[in-house]
């Protein structure tokens, strides 16, 4: 898994391509803390693994397909 970070709240989260739609999203305890969205969702009682990442992270982890740093497979 590859690191990934928002750029708009810093948090990292690791992250694994299978495919262009299919992105796996590890978050972190401390990723869980500094993202707003999901701390304030994990905060009411939720947890992380139902929280729908937010658009900056979206916008962070295609930049990080489009820069080569989270790779696509090819064979898909």
């Amino acid at each position: 898994m590859t690191p990934v970070v928002c750029g708009e709240c810093a948090a990292v989260v690791l992250c694994e391509k299978f495919s262009p739609a299919h992105t796996q999203v590890q978050w972190t305890e401390e990723a869980a803390e500094a993202c707003p969205r999901i701390a304030a969702e994990t905060g009411a009682g939720r947890p992380s693994g139902r929280v729908r990442s937010c658009e900056a992270l979206r916008a962070g982890i295609e930049a990080a397909v489009l820069a080569g740093r989270l790779e696509v497979p090819a064979d898909v």
